[in-house]
């Protein structure tokens, strides 16, 4: 196939590069430069050994447990689920059989598979990554292709190092402005998603642009990636910049020497060119966004902290009535009620959205001097083991046991709500992670999106409150 004439997005760029064929139905096979793993893949190895195949290049697969570990211990014996502790020793079995490089329980660098990805260099501008989770979408952050793939795709990346994949469409999402004070990258992506729905990007890759996004840190960029799927789309990305190279300089699986100067250069020639076209476009203005949080059972179901339940009366259509009804039910709340009135009963403070370095130093400045609320149950699990380090060295731990929250070890924890990681059913949690539908963190639980500041104000004065109130802006 030719390759197009003109100007081409970022995206036209990388998916050209690795394309190996394309099929008469349209299907194109590609190249994966990266393949990532968790314990919830581990079953994929089963497949191979079943058909008498061994993984292409185990040198491009790396792995680790994150799902299924426990966030009080560190030994795999004190699971408490014994299929999620198998998932975690057939992991590291299959691992150790066919020399993939894994990052286990005790591992320095053990953690959320996308927190340790980017943080160890292992995510790169320019290449194809490819892990059996939706929110590998996170990587993009870097200017990588990355995107979530199903059980069976990653038994097909394991045995072939290629992928089967339906070019999709592009889409720009362009945020203009400067952001104002404790606006973060996770307000940003909810107030894209409230704009243009959970479906508003099916079938398309985003492109994040415009001078609001380039000011974002590569932790902001990597919890706007993050939560794109949440938008409909097949991944997020943010052109390369001298934001990125500064963050991938010197970890551990980036270029070094002469390579890294090669490398800075072929990166520079990603972004999207002068002219390029999107098949979609959208703009948001950057200085009008504020703190968000979500209401109902989506994402998009966000307004900004000075809001007011919405009233299923002004509803566009029936259906979308009696959605509001049933979700305001399910999370007990009345319309035209502030955001500010409603309470809470548990704050989680984690998962590959926001538990890097700077999420929990943002909130670390709001618990600094203050106390959890009286019946508030608030935990901080940082994302990695590197992020626990760091942030013990700078003392956030004590900030934040010193408040009465519970310090953690990494994992996914409640985000999906595993061995025992969960809220009781009719609690209402403050939750810093991506995805809030009905049962998500434990039957009946009632899940609330929005920043680390955020959510550490819900937890010193026990509902939702604005942060700016309470540290400036």
């Amino acid at each position: 196939m030719s390759e197009p004439i003109g100007p081409r997005t970022m995206f036209e760029k990388i998916w050209s590069r690795h394309r190996v064929t394309e099929r008469e139905d349209g299907q194109t096979l590609l190249y994966v430069g990266r393949h990532l793993l968790h314990d919830g893949g581990a079953t994929a190895f089963d497949v191979l050994r079943r058909r008498g195949l061994k993984p292409r290049a185990p040198d491009r697969i790396f792995a680790t447990p994150d799902h299924y570990v426990s966030t009080a211990s560190r030994k795999v014996e004190e699971i408490e689920d014994p299929r999620h502790r198998e998932m975690v020793e057939k992991l590291a079995r299959n691992t150790a059989e066919h020399g993939i490089r894994q990052f286990g329980l005790g591992d320095p660098n053990q953690g959320i598979v996308h927190v340790v990805g980017p943080e160890t260099g292992l995510s790169q501008p320019g290449i194809l990554l490819v892990c059996g989770d939706s929110h590998t979408s996170t990587h993009g952050a870097l200017g990588a292709l990355a995107f979530g793939i199903g059980s069976t795709e990653v038994a097909h990346v394991l045995a072939t190092q290629t992928l089967w994949q339906r070019q999709p469409k592009t889409m720009r999402i362009t945020v203009d402005g400067t952001l104002g004070p404790q606006v973060t990258g996770k307000d940003v992506i909810l107030a894209i998603i409230a704009r243009i729905s959970a479906a508003g990007a099916t079938e398309h890759v985003i492109e994040f642009a415009g001078s609001a996004i380039r000011g974002l840190s590569m932790e902001g960029r990597l919890t706007l990636c993050n939560m794109s799927i949440e938008a409909g789309g097949r991944a997020g990305m943010v052109a390369p910049d001298e934001t990125t190279y500064a963050y991938l300089a010197g970890r551990a699986y980036a270029p070094k020497g002469a390579e890294w100067d090669q490398a800075v250069a072929r990166w520079r020639q990603l972004p999207s060119d002068e002219g390029a076209v999107f098949d979609t476009e959208v703009t948001l203005d950057g200085n009008a966004i504020q703190p968000m949080v979500t209401w109902g059972n989506s994402p998009e179901d966000a307004l900004p902290i000075d809001g007011v339940v919405p009233d299923p009366a002004a509803a566009p259509d029936a259906e979308r009535r009696e959605q509001m009804e049933r979700m305001q039910a399910y999370m007990g709340l009345t319309p035209g009620m502030p955001l500010t009135d409603i309470g809470i009963d548990r704050v989680f403070i984690g998962s590959c959205t926001n538990s890097r370095i700077e999420d929990l130093r943002a909130a670390a400045a709001v618990a600094r001097g203050r106390k959890v609320a009286e019946g508030v149950l608030a935990w901080v699990v940082p994302g990695s083991e590197p992020v626990k380090r760091q942030a013990e060295a700078e003392g956030l731990h004590e900030v934040f046991r010193t408040a009465g929250f519970d310090w953690r070890e990494p994992g996914c924890s409640m985000c999906l709500g595993t061995n025992g990681d969960i809220a009781r059913p009719g609690q209402r949690v403050a939750s810093t992670s991506n995805r809030n539908f009905m049962g998500r963190q434990g039957p009946g639980a009632r899940t609330h999106l929005l920043s680390p500041a955020m959510a550490a104000a819900a937890a010193v004065t026990g509902r939702f409150t604005d942060v700016r109130r309470l540290v400036g802006g």
